[in-house]
């Protein structure tokens, strides 16, 4: 097969995607004609800017004492590490967010930057809640769908394409299973 016809089926295959994934951004966006939905994923949002996730971390190390004070700590710097490789993706890809675009999408809150690529609330998210649900187990049916509802409402909201999300829940991921190894909770 030559590389023109290999380039012309990527190219095609691609621009699938891209078309599917606008029609799934389009109609996630249509939530925000609800206007309690609106406000929960805008919470969601909010409170997945790190308040949340610090809070809980804060939490566990109080509750649960010394041996919590490792693993929390780790999460921490985990989210340090989580900025610096989304905020260097972002600065190399500089996608533009959805609302930028394509005419027609309600952006329902404010972004915190301009690019969209990936999404840092999902990495983080993710991030949090795997470290979380790993360490405090009794936890996990409390933040594992909070990370999801942080997902799923930064694409509500206008703020991301499903691929920005996909991709900080995957970098996240990668993250927390990291630090839970450093601190040597996965051998």
């Amino acid at each position: 097969m030559t590389a023109f016809i290999r380039t012309v089926r990527s190219s095609s295959l691609l621009n699938r995607y891209l078309h599917w994934e606008e029609v799934i951004m389009y109609r996630l966006n249509l939530v925000n004609a609800m206007r309690g939905l609106r406000r929960l994923f805008a919470i969601c949002s909010r409170l997945g800017d790190g308040v949340a996730w610090y809070v809980a971390a804060a939490l566990i190390a109080l509750f649960v004492g010394e041996q919590a004070w490792l693993p929390m700590s780790a999460m921490m710097l985990s989210a340090g590490v989580g900025l610096g490789i989304y905020a260097s993706i972002k600065r190399l890809t500089a996608r533009p967010r959805p609302h930028m675009a394509h005419d027609g999408l309600v952006l329902s809150v404010a972004p915190l930057d301009k690019y969209s690529f990936p999404s840092g609330h999902t990495l983080h998210a993710v991030n949090f809640a795997i470290q979380i649900a790993v360490f405090a187990p009794g936890l996990a049916w409390l933040v594992i769908p909070f990370a999801l509802m942080v997902a799923l409402s930064r694409m509500v909201l206008g703020l991301h394409y499903l691929s920005d999300v996909l991709v900080g829940g995957v970098i996240g991921a990668l993250i927390a299973v990291s630090s839970l190894w450093v601190v040597g909770t996965l051998s």
